[in-house]
């Protein structure tokens, strides 16, 4: 088959990330029709729990009324409501076919818009999860895919709902919403290239619930401060402990993340030989409760792990992954979409979505090489999540940084064509970026960002790193381009910060994705980087790209401004920088 580029939808938001046609599509078993019927009784509670819920607080509160709002105009409260959405005509409809709407105050449609998207999400899930059609190993690739992602919406609208009732963090719903909206996207793609009743019944089910999500995302956005897309999450600087570690870690997970495996006392053991208590890393997660809010700790001895569907799910919290360092412990495979008809989302050697997610001292590594495009080292979408001294090893897209909040330190990560990408909101620090020797003809990107909204608040930000060739690069004289990154989606957000650019970077520094697509919607920012790559006098001169030279600027984009929000990050024990410099 012969393949060829894609690029990006007319509307700017689906397009494909690769320099080949994907092959969205893979084998896999499953479930069995018990797991789908629980799925289905326990969404029916969710969905008439949550009615029944909200539907009392709303008629008490327009008094009792019944009358249908569905041919009512809209109040002033929700034609302000609804001007601050990127579709109002859809916010409009959604909230006067919502009872009670009619009475609400602004402040109360904002509730009803957090509690109106879950029930479409679960909603959806329900209905998709009882299609029982046959399916062809591509197509069952993104179908289980969306069954997946879906049930992490209705996860992150469920907790967006406790948070704002509780009056917490506005910077964890903002994440969850973000976080919501990605998915629908990620699921999106996987069926980008498939046909059949299946695509179409998903079609029929998802109508709509990117745009609602988007309409939740911008009415809890509101008019607050915000810089370029940018929300200034936390103000206050949050200074360091004594010992080099933040405030916000706890004191037991900062003890974890400085002493040697030898002090630690693991929950379970994992070594190939049988001397520890598991000899698969899988049968170790088997082991870890659900929703633990204790730190459970799994250490792999050194060795050679290749093992299918490693994944540390959504319900598996608060797990820490330790090894006995990088190159010594090693989880590795060859999952591609080339051979394995797998979307890129499940090509990933290891994946984590449990929230508070901890990796130190591992190696994870994808083999598969760069003729076989899209091979997932690493898939990160943990909300929370620390990967410390860790290599990170593959070519195409070796790093997933898929969504919610994310840091690394000290990590080596390896790879070609857009080998980090993703849409968290992430922040490396003190890590090395290596550039690799891809095929003929290819071009180096280091970054592939994908927000895909002006509200998301999401980005990726390096700072104090280290941008290299690798040897391989190097033993071919640089004679392939490389370039700090390219927007995957129109609103790409990525920063550069006081790290050091090697030569091998090309002088535009940045690579157009398909001609005039998302130039003038991106942010593409750097500031006081350094080394014979740095030099910004004949980068792009697009209008979303730009030189910073104020502080202010650049700090939204530190540890403590970006990803900060509830003061999560010290409880980890990595030691960082929370603003731009100690």
């Amino acid at each position: 088959m012969e393949y060829g580029k894609l690029g990006p939808s007319d509307s700017g938001g689906g397009s494909s990330r690769s320099d080949v046609a994907l092959v969205n599509s893979r084998t896999k078993t499953t479930s069995g029709r018990k797991k789908k019927l629980i799925i289905l009784v326990l969404l029916a509670v969710v969905l008439i729990v949550a009615s029944a819920v909200v539907l009392t607080a709303v008629r008490s509160r327009a008094g009792g009324s019944g009358a249908s709002t569905l041919r009512a105009k809209p109040t002033q409260a929700i034609s302000n409501t609804c001007s601050k959405t990127r579709f109002p005509s859809l916010c409009v409809k959604s909230l006067l076919d919502f009872p009670g709407s009619t009475a609400a105050s602004e402040r109360d449609l904002v509730h009803i818009s957090l509690n109106m998207t879950f029930q479409h999400l679960a909603k959806a899930l329900y209905s998709s999860a009882a299609i029982s059609a046959s399916m062809d190993p591509r197509v069952r690739a993104a179908y289980d895919d969306c069954l997946e992602l879906l049930d992490d919406s209705v996860d992150a609208l469920g907790r967006s709902l406790s948070s704002f009732a509780a009056g917490s963090s506005s910077s964890d719903v903002m994440t969850w919403l973000s976080a919501a909206l990605t998915n629908q996207d990620t699921c999106a793609d996987g069926f980008a290239d498939t046909s059949g009743d299946v695509k179409d019944q998903m079609a029929g089910n998802l109508k709509d619930l990117s745009e609602l999500v988007s309409n939740c995302l911008a009415i809890f956005a509101g008019a607050g401060d915000d810089f370029s897309g940018v929300p200034i999450q936390n103000r206050r600087l949050l200074a360091m402990r004594d010992d080099n570690f933040p405030r916000w870690l706890n004191r037991r997970d900062r003890r974890l993340l400085s002493l040697p495996v030898s002090a630690m006392q693991a929950d379970v053991v994992v070594s190939k030989d049988g001397n520890g208590t598991a000899k698969t890393i899988a049968e170790a997660i088997k082991k870890v409760p659900e929703y633990g809010s204790r730190r459970f700790i799994i250490y792999v001895r050194a060795g050679r792990y290749e093992e299918n569907n490693l994944k540390i799910g959504r319900k598996r919290t608060n797990v820490m992954i330790i090894g006995d360092g990088k190159g010594k412990t090693v989880i590795t495979g060859g999952k591609n979409v080339m051979d394995g008809l797998l979307t890129t989302f499940h090509t990933a050697s290891f994946a984590a979505s449990g929230a508070g997610f901890i990796a130190r001292d591992m190696t994870f590594e994808n083999y598969a090489g760069p003729e076989k495009h899209q091979a997932v080292a690493l898939r990160v979408g943990a909300d929370h999540a620390v990967v410390y001294r860790c290599n990170v090893i593959g070519y195409q897209d070796t790093m997933y940084v898929h969504s919610n909040r994310q840091f690394y330190r000290e990590c080596d990560i390896y790879g070609t064509v857009d080998f980090i990408f993703g849409n968290a909101a992430v922040v490396f620090q003190n890590c090395s970026l290596y550039a690799r020797k891809p095929m003929a003809q290819q071009k180096n990107t280091i970054t592939a960002q994908n927000r895909k909204d002006p509200n998301q608040n999401t980005g990726i930000s390096i700072h104090a790193c280290r941008v290299l060739a690798a040897a391989d690069l190097k033993a071919s004289n640089e004679s392939f381009e490389t370039y700090l990154g390219r927007p995957w989606k129109l609103y790409s957000r990525t920063v550069y910060m006081m790290s050091y650019i090697g030569d091998h970077v090309h002088q535009r520094g940045w690579l157009e994705w398909n001609t005039t697509f998302a130039l003038d919607t991106l942010y593409y920012g750097e500031y006081m980087n350094y080394g014979p790559g740095a030099a910004v006098g004949q980068r792009v001169n697009w209008p979303g790209y730009r030189v910073i030279t104020s502080a202010l600027e650049a700090s939204r984009f530190t540890v403590a401004q970006f990803i900060l929000g509830a003061t999560w990050l010290p409880s980890t024990g990595v030691a960082f920088l929370s603003g731009l410099s100690t």
